[in-house]
This record gives structure tokens, sequence and C-alpha cells, in this order.
């Protein structure tokens, strides 16, 4: 008994989160030692706090974000300035915002070609791939193979045959990886793709992966992979620790790439069933746009190992596919403060005309998503949301299930995946335009996580979307009005309080 605790407690996620307890309580325990012992330093507290509520309120953040420090700092005024001091600036870290920074540099090689741009015709479609341009330097593309993989079995058996056909290099990049059948596989190839010759790279989030063992880096450099986790969790009071790679991006030689929502994780591919059957997706470029998720994957690498990549050596040479559609692979991150994938799902819920169906696993919304989609469905616009039926976070599915009432009220209509859980990140409209990646409908995603997705545009990919959306909708059971406003008043007050908090789960 008493070996089976020490191993729990030497964990690193475990044994990082008792020493920032213990020194969050140590600086709790002083100042209210402080403020009993002397009454002026009380008073210099709650100026401090009048002062920072005056900040937060004036403030260009999310208003949900704001009221809910507000709430707390008023509610624990002994502790709620100097907690919000602490953790609530949402600021990256120097390092990281220099970093990254610098390496966007790197994005002028990509230039956008005027008369692809030029081509999409329908206005707001062109609003939305200029806006992604603008203010993340990717270009649409014309000249790629668009593949969508409707669960997270077909995007194993995809990568893991792609990863067979490395001749060059392979650049992956997870926000998890699990020890398991999923990494056995792959870590089997990249050892042998080196022996081969093929240069292989490697990120993970140290945080998203906390059950790796603390061997794993060793262990893969050992192999002969250039492996580097993101972020790594120290025992340290740090706001940027929140800042995530919940990127998920697989490159291989420069003709293919992947991004969805799918983890290096047995549960992906139902090997297990933690949450009943899982279900995700994924899309497989060939082409021209892979070189953007290359240099998605560079930037963050050079970031990590403070070297300086030859960007061109990456390009691979693609084959230019004849393609009717357009693709813009893009990222977002928290260091530039602009929620690129938030607009981008406001623009298109906004854009739609006839119909949006949207799978994500979280609808933690703020105010403005939420007006957008009940304006959407009060304007005659098909608006369906599929959100899991058995969760993975109960908390967080309880802010999810708060939101129902409000917004089935309004016409917009909600599902729950029947089977178990829902872990795909799409958005399809009017069988032309989808946004398909790693974003979820929440906080997180939206502020506080690197995330990249991709722009797909009149191509055929749509169809498969549109029908795996329709598949899933059979597997589902509708959350009508009804059922959502006949709620047990106790959970329905416990379902507000997490929802006024929900910026900070």
């Amino acid at each position: 008994m008493m070996k089976r605790l020490i191993n729990f407690l030497v964990k690193k996620p475990i044994s990082v989160s008792v020493l920032i307890l213990l020194q969050l309580s140590i600086i709790y325990m002083l100042i209210y030692q402080l403020s009993v012992q002397l009454t002026e330093f009380y008073f210099i507290i709650q100026g401090l706090n009048i002062f920072i509520v005056i900040y937060i309120i004036n403030k260009n953040d999310n208003p949900s974000y704001k009221m809910t420090w507000i709430i707390f700092i008023l509610g624990v005024p002994l502790v709620g300035g100097i907690t919000y001091l602490m953790f609530g600036g949402r600021k990256v870290p120097k390092d990281i915002r220099t970093g990254i920074k610098e390496l966007n540099n790197g994005q002028a090689i990509l230039i956008q070609d005027q008369t692809i741009m030029n081509s999409i015709t329908e206005k707001e479609y062109f609003r939305q791939a200029r806006y992604l341009y603008d203010n993340t330097g990717f270009p649409v593309y014309k000249n790629t193979k668009v593949t969508y993989l409707s669960s997270g079995e077909a995007k194993f058996e995809a990568l893991v045959n792609a990863l067979k056909s490395a001749e060059k290099f392979i650049l992956l990049e997870y926000f998890i990886i699990k020890e398991g059948y999923v990494w056995d596989t792959i870590k089997e190839i990249l050892c042998q793709k080196i022996k081969e010759g093929v240069d292989v790279k490697l990120i993970y989030d140290d945080a998203g992966s906390k059950s790796l063992p603390y061997e794993f880096l060793d262990d893969c450099r050992a192999c002969g992979i250039k492996c580097f986790a993101f972020n790594p969790l120290r025992p340290i009071l740090a706001i940027y620790m929140n800042n995530r790679d919940h990127r998920k991006i697989a490159v291989v030689d420069g003709r293919i790439g992947f991004i969805g929502g799918m983890n290096l994780a047995d549960e992906y591919i139902n090997r297990i069933s933690p949450f009943g059957h899982w279900k995700d997706v994924a899309v497989q470029f060939e082409g021209e746009a892979v070189y953007s998720l290359s240099l998605m994957f560079l930037q963050f690498y050079d970031h990590v190992s403070k070297e300086i990549s030859d960007y061109s050596w990456y390009y691979g040479n693609p084959e230019k596919y004849d393609n009717v559609g357009y693709v813009q692979t893009f990222s977002d991150s928290p260091t530039d403060e602009e929620p690129v994938s938030q607009f981008s799902h406001l623009n298109l819920i906004n854009s739609a005309s006839r119909y949006i169906y949207i799978m994500t696993p979280y609808l933690v919304i703020g105010y403005e998503i939420i007006i957008a989609l009940i304006n959407a469905a009060k304007s005659g616009v098909d608006v369906r949301i599929m959100v899991p039926h058995i969760p993975d976070k109960k908390y967080v599915f309880s802010v999810t299930r708060s939101n129902y009432e409000y917004l089935t009220q309004n016409g917009v209509r909600i599902y729950e995946y029947l089977p178990g859980f829902l872990h795909a990140k799409v958005m399809v409209a009017d069988d032309r335009i989808a946004i398909v990646g790693t974003t979820n409908l929440d906080f997180r995603s939206y502020f506080l996580h690197f995330e990249c997705g991709a722009l797909i545009i009149d191509d055929p990919s749509i169809n498969d979307i549109v029908q795996d959306c329709k598949d899933t909708l059979a597997k589902c059971i509708e959350i009508t009005y009804e059922e959502a406003k006949n709620v047990n008043f106790v959970v329905k007050l416990w379902r507000a309080i997490l929802n006024m908090f929900s910026t900070l789960l």
C-alpha cells in the first residue's frame, strides 16, 4: 500500500501539482497572517483588488473570462487579486512569445498566389480565406488532394502506411502520446526508418502526455528520434503553464500531411474503451498544402530545440493535383492575441445559408458563439451540434449541458453521440465549406492553446464530411427543449455554478 502511494506521488503531474499547491498554501497563509497582524496590510490588499478589478473591466479581453475573475476576486477578497496576478493574465512567457514571433518570419516563404485567392467566387468564403491569410500567413492552395478520414482507425491505418513510405523525413507533433499499441507500432516504424537514413522529429505536449514515464525522452533519443517536450511541467507558479500545444500534425517527406483530433493513444482507435466508442476524424493532404504543415511544425521545433532549420529542405517537391477545390491549412496561437479559430468559426456560422453541422467534444462557449448560433437558427439555417453522450470530463460535460436549454429554445438542435465519446472537431456548411482541425468549442482552445486546422472550400471531400455528419447524427439522440428545461433544480444549479467558472476549466 505504501509503495503504491509513493509510486503515485512521484508521478510528474502529481508531484508538480503537490509542489504548486504547497507554494500556494505558503503564500496564502503568509497573506492571512499579515492581514491579521497588520490592519494596514489588509487595506493594501483591498486597494489592490479594486485596481485589479478596474484593470480587468477595461481590459480588451473575453467578457466571460473577465466576469469569472471579477466574481472570484470579490468573493475571495483576501487572496483573489493575488491569485489573478499569478494565473489570470493569460500572458505567454517571454521566451515562447519571442521565439515564435521571430520564427514566424519564416512564413514569408509562403506567398499567396493571388490568382488562386481571386478565383474564390463566393464573397463570404473569400473573406474567410483572406482573413486566415492576413492573420496567420498561410496561403490558399488548389493543387492538393484531400482525403477525409472518418475515424481514428482510418487515420491510424493511413498514418502507418505513410510512415512506412518515408524516404527523407518524418515530422510528428501531438498533444497526447500514451504507451500502448498505437505508440509501440509507430515507434517501431520510426526506429526502422532512422536506420534507413530518414530524419525523424517528434514534439509532444508535456501536460497532455502526462502519463508518459520519465525515461520516454531518453528512450526516443536513444533510438535516434529527435524528440522534445513542449512547455515542460515545472513546479512553479506560472501563467504560461496554461499554454499547451494542442495541435496534431504529421508530415512525411513533404508529400503527405495529416491534421485532426486523433492523438497517439489506444482509445483513439478503440483498442480500449474508457468512454464507450471513441469517434474521431482526420484529414490527409497530398500536394502543395503539405508545406504549410511542415512550416507549422518546424517553427515549433526550432523553438524547443534551439535550432535553425533549413525550411527549403522540407519542401519535398510535392505532386500537383488537378483538383477543383481550395485548401488552406492554418495555425492559431495565444502569442499573437488574435483568436483565429474563434473568428473562423464565427465566420463560418455567419456565412451559412442553408445548414451548418458541428461536431465537438465540448460546448463550453461564450456569448459571441451562442448568439451567432441562435442568429443563424432564427434566420432559417438548420443548425445541428453533435457532442458526446459519454463524457471524458464530467465537470466539463455539465457545462456543455448547461447551454442546451437556451440554445434549443432558440432553434439550435443538439445531439448526443449515443455510442460514447465524440472527439471530432468539424464544422461544415451548405455542401461547400468546412473547417476540420484540433480546435474544440471551448475557451482553452480559443484563447490558451496552440491549435491548427484546415479550411476546405468546394472540394469533393466536402461530400464525405457531410455524409459522415449524417451518419453520426443517425447514431445520436436529439435533446429537445423540453428535456433540457426539465432538469432537476440541484443539477441545474450545479451546472450554472460550473458555467460561471467555465473559462477557468
